[in-house]
């Protein structure tokens, strides 16, 4: 009898063993399959570049491409901006909302999106850098091809930025996969920034003298270039042609990086907790604008965001009318970004050792002393572009912060709400929504600012009333929204303790749920 309880116990503890092996490949298999490669990496962060590049381009650009080379009404054109900025931010919350229902297909549920949506979102784009052969409709053409753009890059970046919740369960992976998201997406601006910017460059649209140009031109020896600029042998369809270049340049560029995040990733299934029931449109809007952290991060950036696109919109003029810097422009805004992305990696030291709400605090006060010199001091080529370097240390941490703390929110409405799950793509393009409306609504503002000051289409100079307007557009009003942004954050609740502690739950959440499944594949085996 005792040699049989022997055997017995002998035989448990075998099982056991052999049980607890098991369990252990199980996990190691687990975690291994949800590692990503250098390549996967790679693949997905070269995903965020179309984006940015397009956003850069239209950001510095557009303005002054439909002022000075389609010649539209300045009214027109701030029609344009508007009612497309506003058109875009409408149609991110409806896509997040489409893309929350999606099916699951054998490509995943957000790589099909961004697959059909490529090759519309590029034939638009390029239309929107073309000028029609007629004049009354327009305003028309620019209004529709740049809202149908709008829609379709939609299509491609909410569901891009979504795909961070979906590409790994382990949280270290995607923490890693956002840092080479980042320096992707900054690399794009500058792209779009250096295409559009030099091989437009090189081909500006001369001025227009009017009839008191003449003694403008006496009077304002400042100025860098002269009444003898608008003899340039560049005719104005040289300059369309080559925005039509850089634009098929910028379009090619779109399509491969399309082609690289499709093939290189791949969505993993058990990433996703579907929702126990279908959630209406504005119940979404309830859940997300109801939840405190998320409110109050989305007004921070909504503040900061619009300041730095207030700069960004009106940066090309104002170096080209109040600084007297038309040839050089293009290069002042390549510096912004360059800096941009050099500073990418000090910001990213810096959040993680001192605190993601202490950067927001240093990197946006850091940009306001230039600010404030740029127009006070006399026009000087070599204070634009000192100015130009610490823009673009702030236009670092424009990118790099808003992505790096909506995640602590996305994860801190999971910690609170463990029930309710699956509403990653609507925080994201709320998110979204929220700054292109102020972004749109700033410049129609400041279009119609310009114009109601007397702005002149391809003018050698400008007006007083437009230079005044144009410093107060770069420099007084970007100073104000920093300030209300900063004063919003000092409420934002989500500082380095509370958001440590959020990992640890989740990370505790999701680790129970690996004993579960571990625990059901071993009993599945024992029987």
């Amino acid at each position: 009898m005792a040699k049989g309880e022997g055997g017995e116990q002998s035989s448990n503890a075998s099982l056991l063993s052999k049980l607890s092996t098991d369990g252990i490949k199980i996990a190691r298999r687990h975690e291994n399959r949800n590692r990503l490669s250098i390549c996967n990496k790679i693949s997905y962060a070269i995903g965020g570049i179309p984006y940015q590049m397009t956003g850069c381009a239209l950001g510095f650009f557009l303005q002054l491409y439909l002022l000075d080379v389609a010649q539209l009404d300045p009214f027109y054109a701030s029609i344009i901006l508007f009612v497309g900025r506003i058109w875009d931010a409408i149609t991110d919350p409806t896509v997040g909302f489409l893309v929350s229902r999606s099916p699951w297909t054998r490509f995943g549920r957000m790589l099909p999106w961004i697959l059909l949506s490529t090759p519309l979102a590029v034939l638009s784009y390029f239309l929107i850098w073309y000028v029609p052969p007629f004049e009354d409709g327009k305003v028309i053409w620019y209004l529709f091809f740049y809202c149908i753009f709008q829609t379709l890059q939609t299509c491609f970046h909410v569901p891009y930025s979504a795909l961070t919740m979906f590409i790994s369960s382990e949280q270290k992976e995607r923490d890693s996969a956002t840092a080479y998201r980042m320096t992707m997406e900054v690399l794009g601006s500058v792209l779009g920034t250096a295409i559009q910017g030099q091989i437009v460059g090189t081909a500006n649209a001369p001025c227009l003298p009017g009839p008191g140009d003449i003694l403008a031109d006496l009077s304002n020896s400042s100025q860098s270039f002269t009444l003898n600029d608008s003899k340039s042998v560049i005719s104005p369809e040289n300059t369309r042609t080559a925005y039509m270049i850089a634009s098929g340049v910028i379009s090619l560029i779109y399509v491969l990086c399309a082609a690289v995040l499709f093939i290189g990733v791949h969505e993993k299934k058990e990433c996703y907790r579907p929702r126990l029931e279908p959630m209406g449109f504005f119940q979404g809007i309830k859940l997300v604008m109801g939840f405190g952290p998320y409110a109050k991060l989305v007004s921070v950036f909504l503040f900061t965001s619009l300041a730095f696109m207030l700069l960004e919109g009106n940066f090309a003029l104002f170096c080209c009318y109040t600084l007297g810097f038309r040839s050089n422009f293009h290069n002042i805004l390549l510096v912004i970004m360059v800096s941009a992305t050099l500073t990418i990696p000090v910001w990213q030291w810096f959040l993680t050792r001192f605190g993601k709400k202490t950067a927001v605090y240093v990197g946006t006060l850091s940009v306001v002393p230039f600010l404030i010199l740029v127009v006070c001091m006399e026009s000087s080529l070599i204070i634009s572009y000192i100015v130009s370097i610490a823009a673009g240390a702030g236009v670092a941490t424009a990118f790099l912060l808003p992505w790096s703390m909506l995640p602590d929110v996305v994860d801190d409405f999971q910690v609170q709400n463990p029930n309710s799950t699956g509403h990653e793509a609507l925080f994201y393009s709320f998110y979204v929504f929220f700054t292109k409306f102020a972004s749109g609504v700033s410049l129609g503002i400041s279009t119609l600012s310009l114009d109601f000051a007397g702005y002149i289409s391809r003018g050698c100079f400008q007006p007083k009333e437009v230079n005044l307007t144009l410093k107060l557009l770069v420099s007084a009003a970007p100073i104000v929204l920093i300030f209300v942004g900063l004063v919003i954050l000092h409420f934002y609740p989500i500082d380095e303790e509370r958001r440590q502690g959020n990992r640890k739950l989740l990370q505790e959440q999701r680790d129970n749920e690996a004993d579960s499944e571990t625990d059901s594949t071993e009993l599945g085996n024992t029987v």
